[in-house]
């Protein structure tokens, strides 16, 4: 039997050696799965940055559950309740020439090598020297967004950040997954390199090319690629007045022409190498199918919504039709945006480059809160805006409440934590006790209680604000 791919921040922990004794991955599972527990009561999540947008799947009353396959919710954002999370990832054209350079010498870049392991490439080269024309190369450019995201992801998770729903806008879909734990990582690493190969040689078999049409509603450009009476479609439902069309280059110029004349402000050539998300790509669909096939995509406790379908979907044996399908089929993120919102979505963090989700998210759901989260200098703004967003008013970030009974402890800076040798499983904690050193800082306890386990393993480096114990206060 394979392993359960593991959400990467936990992967890679486990793949580095820091899974540290039992007691302490389990306590991370707990931590960073607390919303799946159906036996605790959850109580301010709205005010913890560790579990920021979580729900219990089978909670009671006045609480939202979860968007479930093939299904659409009727419900109404809640006013009451904690604020839900979703985490979006970018595709294609998001990658930036030395977007990879703020994240060297950080903890997650220990991703960038794994990766390099599994693709056989110099990601970390192609991250940090590429220019943007080596960039530009359909197969650079899927490997270094995912695997930028991914290093996005992996320091949120380290903050103890967790969403309530994931999506992807196209190869951003693969990360996504691999966020949930759908896909393992090597796996998503595999079949990104997969993807970007079989989409490369699409371009080349049948020459393409793509355009975004602006001011323009949805049946006026659907209208526009059928007056050009040639090769041309819908590729992009990205937002409002934001369509991306694809095809030929004779259809995408005679499409644009009658965008323009149906009162679009503004038609923009896209920098791509083939028609993507169109019939052209039908021979990568194909190519694709073998790779899904090995992958076999696991259930998920966290749904992510398809761009084929704009549904949230958990269960694996959908992926492998829906990821191939993806390729000759429009993407649907305006919808995808709805659905989350229809679901109870009320905050929509974007973790990659380029911010081009948010900027989309913003035209959507006007009345939900933003933010694009690129570098590592990004996380305390993350962090803040996490906070900012709780009805409370903000929360402690020295310790968050986890439970009515279970509070986290996390690190006041960044540096080697050490734990105090005195202090084992069950002992008693007082308010301002010492339970460890961060480089030469005490760690003292915000909270009294009983020590449950460190969830930081002694000499490990950790960030500022990561979680390092885990008390019961009652």
């Amino acid at each position: 039997m394979r392993p359960l791919p593991l959400p990467i921040g936990l992967l890679g922990r486990a793949k580095r050696g820091y899974r540290g004794p039992e007691s302490f991955r389990t306590s991370i599972a707990t931590l960073l799965c607390v919303q799946r527990c159906q036996a605790c009561e959850i109580v301010a999540l709205h005010s913890v940055p560790n579990l920021v947008g979580a729900q219990p799947k089978d909670a009671g009353p006045g609480t939202n559950s979860l968007l479930l396959t093939g299904s659409r919710t009727n419900a109404k954002k809640p006013s009451s309740l904690a604020p839900m999370l979703a985490f979006t990832f970018p595709g294609q054209g998001s990658q930036r020439p030395g977007m990879g350079r703020p994240w060297q010498g950080h903890e997650s870049w220990e991703l960038v090598d794994e990766a390099s392991e599994v693709a056989g490439r110099d990601v970390g080269a192609l991250l940090c020297d590429a220019d943007a024309d080596e960039l530009k190369d359909t197969r650079n450019a899927q490997l270094t967004t995912f695997v930028s995201s991914l290093m996005v992801l992996d320091a949120a998770e380290r903050l103890g950040l967790e969403p309530s729903f994931c999506a992807g806008h196209s190869l951003g879909e693969y990360t996504a997954l691999t966020a949930t734990g759908a896909l393992g990582f090597d796996d998503g690493v595999r079949l990104v390199a997969a993807r970007a190969a079989a989409m490369h040689d699409a371009g080349l078999e049948r020459p393409g090319t793509m355009a975004a049409v602006l001011g323009l509603d949805d049946d006026h450009v659907d209208i526009a690629c059928r007056r050009a009476d040639s090769d041309v479609w819908v590729a992009n439902y990205n937002a409002p007045g934001q369509v991306v069309i694809a095809g030929s280059p004779e259809g995408v110029e005679a499409a644009s022409v009658h965008a323009k004349d149906l009162g679009a402000k503004r038609v923009m050539s896209l920098p791509v190498s083939g028609a993507f998300h169109t019939p052209f790509m039908i021979s990568a669909r194909d190519r694709l199918r073998a790779a899904l096939a090995e992958a076999h995509p696991r259930d998920t406790d966290i749904p992510v919504v398809s761009n084929v379908d704009a549904t949230a979907h958990d269960r694996g044996d959908e992926w492998a039709s829906l990821l191939s399908a993806q390729l000759s089929s429009p993407v649907r993120w305006k919808q995808s945006l709805l659905t989350l919102a229809d679901a109870g979505v009320t905050d929509f963090a974007e973790l990659g480059p380029g911010g081009v989700l948010t900027g989309m998210a913003k035209r959507t759901v006007k009345d939900d809160r933003t933010i694009s989260v690129a570098t590592p200098e990004d996380l305390d703004k993350l962090l803040e805006w996490v906070t900012a967003g709780s009805p409370t008013g903000g929360a402690q970030l020295e310790g968050e409440h986890l439970f009515a009974t279970e509070r986290i402890v996390v690190s006041p800076a960044a540096g080697i934590f050490t734990v105090l040798g005195e202090l084992s499983e069950g002992s008693p904690i007082d308010v301002g006790t010492i339970i460890g050193h961060v480089a030469e800082q005490e760690v003292r306890s915000p909270f009294a209680g009983l020590l449950q386990s460190y969830i930081a393993v002694d000499t490990e480096r950790v960030t500022a604000r990561q979680p390092i114990a885990w008390l019961r206060t009652s």
